[in-house]
């Protein structure tokens, strides 16, 4: 079943500390350092942010004065080590020495290049404290982006040596639950790296002493060469659909439910619409779901169907590459498959036809000549100083579910029940859609996925209808 749950408008206060740098615990290389052609994207120049939700630790018992506290597998631990805000500052100053750029300076300089100033200029951390329990915001899940926001902050950079690459904020319940916001630049890292870098803080946090997988910088594996003729956008902007809608006045945030049983039930109808000519592999749920999506945000967009839509998805390269990049490599590592399509045929014509668009585009995508040609053309573009924009007809989705952000990041409170997205503005607002894993409490949820989209207020009822067709089952709903 698709679902829509309830937003969740629950006021609550937040007691805010003043930030601190954090700064590695031991002496770091001092130098500055040079970023890959994809980093430079002027798309990343962003700081996303990310919260993730956990549960209080209990303990068996503690003493009178709250000096040691006996957990249940009979460990005791001090006061302090059973403060997340203090466990994981601890932890972030021992990973810095594994991750130092993070604690470096980031700036663009004169000649345009985006450098990073290795300086163990430290990472503004941030504690702060909420007067409700985790659980009445619903560890988060359905809450609204104005409620999400105080969970994370923007640390503006400072004179004139650059901003901060990496920023964390850990807020304490009265439940003794805690959320850890972060907020990561783009240019830095991608969501893989961000997951290597949080799984490494969390392995540190639960007693490790060194991250097992250590942090690759070489950038210099995806730099591209220039083509020697201008760059051509590939694309007749002309010809691309529009909406009434766009620009909004109005942008909605807003989350979707689908779980494993509507995504199964989607890929089967996909299949007999293919009769003899169906895919032996069968559909990927980015392939089916993706394709839905598409159509539905066409329709509540209202886009003229005598007009081209193009969908992008995004494609990690790390070991499509020959050879593929190391282990620890935490830069971005990412290219796009596009698909395109009249307006009509994606409205009118059978969805099986455009899952196996998004299909072709993918394995397209995945070709070593593909990447390398990319990568050129992006170099290509940086050196002319011509940024990739979307328009009313691109939907850019990214895939989170496999980045391993929830399941394997345990401070030694278990690992978080849930983890989402704060809104940011790559690629447009409206262009931009993320599937994500759902909250761990929900059992319902359980290999379904969470559908994070942002549109004009005036087309969310129409996708809502759209997507609660999900839940019908009928082969007419989904054809």
């Amino acid at each position: 079943m698709a679902t829509h749950k309830n937003t969740i408008h629950i006021p609550f206060l937040l007691e805010k500390k003043d930030v601190v740098l954090v700064k590695p615990a031991k002496p770091t290389p001092s130098e500055v350092l040079s970023f890959s052609t994809i980093d430079t994207d002027p798309n990343l120049e962003i700081i996303c942010q990310t919260i993730y939700a956990y549960k209080a630790k209990r303990f068996s018992s503690s003493d009178d004065n709250g000096h040691a506290l006996a957990s249940s597998n009979g460990k005791t631990h001090d006061l302090d080590s059973c403060d997340p805000a203090n466990v994981i500052r601890d932890a972030l100053s021992r990973v810095l020495v594994y991750y130092y750029p993070l604690a470096g300076k980031l700036k663009k300089h004169s000649d345009g290049e985006l450098r990073l100033n290795c300086n163990a200029a430290g990472v503004p951390f941030l504690v702060a404290t909420a007067n409700c329990e985790l659980s009445s915001l619903g560890y988060l899940d359905g809450i609204t982006v104005e409620l999400a926001k105080p969970f994370v902050f923007d640390w503006p950079g400072d004179g004139g040596d650059g901003r901060h690459p990496l920023v964390l904020q850990v807020t304490k319940f009265s439940c003794g639950g805690f959320t850890i916001g972060m907020g990561i630049s783009h240019s830095v890292c991608d969501g893989f790296g961000a997951a290597q870098f949080f799984r490494a803080l969390a392995e540190l946090a639960s007693g490790k002493r060194e991250p097992p997988v250590k942090p690759v910088w070489e950038r210099e594996r995806l730099v591209g060469t220039p083509s020697k003729t201008p760059f051509q956008i590939p694309i007749d902007k002309a010809s691309l659909a529009t909406s009434p809608h766009l620009p909004p006045t109005e942008i909605v945030h807003d989350c979707f439910y689908v779980n494993s049983e509507s995504t199964k039930r989607l890929k089967t109808t996909l299949m007999k619409q293919c009769g003899d000519e169906a895919p032996k592999e069968g559909f990927t749920t980015i392939e089916a779901l993706g394709a839905y999506v598409w159509r539905s945000r066409f329709r509540a967009l209202e886009l003229n169907s005598d007009g081209t839509t193009l969908f992008t998805m995004t494609v990690g390269y790390r070991r499509l590459l020959n050879p593929p990049l190391p282990d620890g490599y935490y830069g971005n590592a990412f290219g796009a498959a596009h698909a395109t399509i009249m307006g009509k045929d994606l409205n009118e014509g059978p969805l099986s036809r455009v899952s196996k668009l998004i299909k072709e585009g993918k394995k397209i995508a995945c070709s070593s000549d593909y990447i390398w040609n990319s990568i050129d053309m992006l170099e290509s573009m940086r050196r002319q100083n011509i940024k990739f924009e979307t328009n009313d007809a691109t939907l850019v989705l990214t895939d989170w579910r496999r980045l391993g952000l929830v399941e394997e990041v345990d401070f030694g409170w278990k690992g978080p029940v849930n983890m989402i997205p704060v809104p940011w503005n790559m690629f447009g607002y409206v262009g931009l859609c993320i599937f994500t894993s759902p909250s761990s409490l929900d059992p319902a949820m359980k290999g379904g996925v969470r559908v994070l989209v942002s549109l004009p207020a005036a087309a969310i009822p129409k996708f809502k209808e759209e997507m609660n067709a999900l839940s019908l089952g009928d082969d007419k709903a989904l054809a």
